[in-house]
């Protein structure tokens, strides 16, 4: 194991590193550098690099150790707040969800819409189901539990809110997010048969648009 004010590495196996930073924003940074330095070739070959809410997976490393050593050398930037493609994703805001949602946040439910989609997010990591991107940049006021008693089935499509994260349901799917309203297009998030099956990749900003008939 090697350890680093910033981060810790630890073996997974033979041939892979788990390197643990202490939040989200200095794992988004680590991973934006891991794939700078694989760009311009100053990274030793990497199969796979997969990060986490507070992990990064570096699969497919031909020396562990030495790679950890390197690691803990490393001056990593914050990340630009204006760094990465856009995607943008319309939304009627017409969830289940909305009222309890504008509740917690201390507004009316027309409010709702404007305050979710006047941000930028950034994907953090993918997970749960495919084309599924948990999206960071709610400030901690807007951070909303999950329900009590989650749903058996969220429709594709539903945009949904849980702790510091927003998401869109790519497909249908068992889930206990705050569901405030729908992406029109659901089939745009993940296609199997499109060269990058997710629209949605960790680093990739996020902007919601509401569509005309938003609440």
């Amino acid at each position: 194991m090697t350890s680093h004010p910033r981060l810790t590495a630890r073996p997974a196996g033979r041939h892979a590193l788990l390197v643990e930073l202490p939040d989200a924003e200095r794992t988004a940074a680590f991973h934006a550098e891991l794939l700078r330095r694989r760009a311009v070739g100053t990274l030793p070959p990497v199969r796979e690099i997969v990060p986490g809410a507070r992990t990064v997976l570096l699969d497919g490393v031909r020396d562990p150790e030495a790679l950890a050593r390197r690691l803990a050398d490393w001056e990593i930037a914050p990340r630009a707040a204006d760094d990465g493609d856009v995607v943008e994703i319309s939304v009627r805001y017409d969830g289940p969800d909305l009222a309890d949602v504008a509740a917690l946040w201390g507004v009316g439910r027309e409010e709702v819409a404007g305050l979710h989609s006047s941000r930028t997010y950034r994907v953090a990591f993918c997970g749960f189901a495919p084309g599924f991107g948990y999206l960071t940049g709610l400030p901690a006021e807007l951070h909303v539990p999950r329900r009590a008693t989650p749903r058996t089935r969220v429709p594709a499509g539903a945009v949904g809110l849980a702790g510091p994260y927003s998401a869109v349901y790519p497909r249908s799917t068992p889930g206990g997010w705050q569901l405030i309203g729908t992406m029109p297009d659901p089939g745009r998030l993940w296609d199997p048969m499109r060269e990058a099956a997710a629209l949605l990749t960790p680093g990739t900003r996020v902007r919601f648009v509401p569509t005309e008939d938003a609440a």
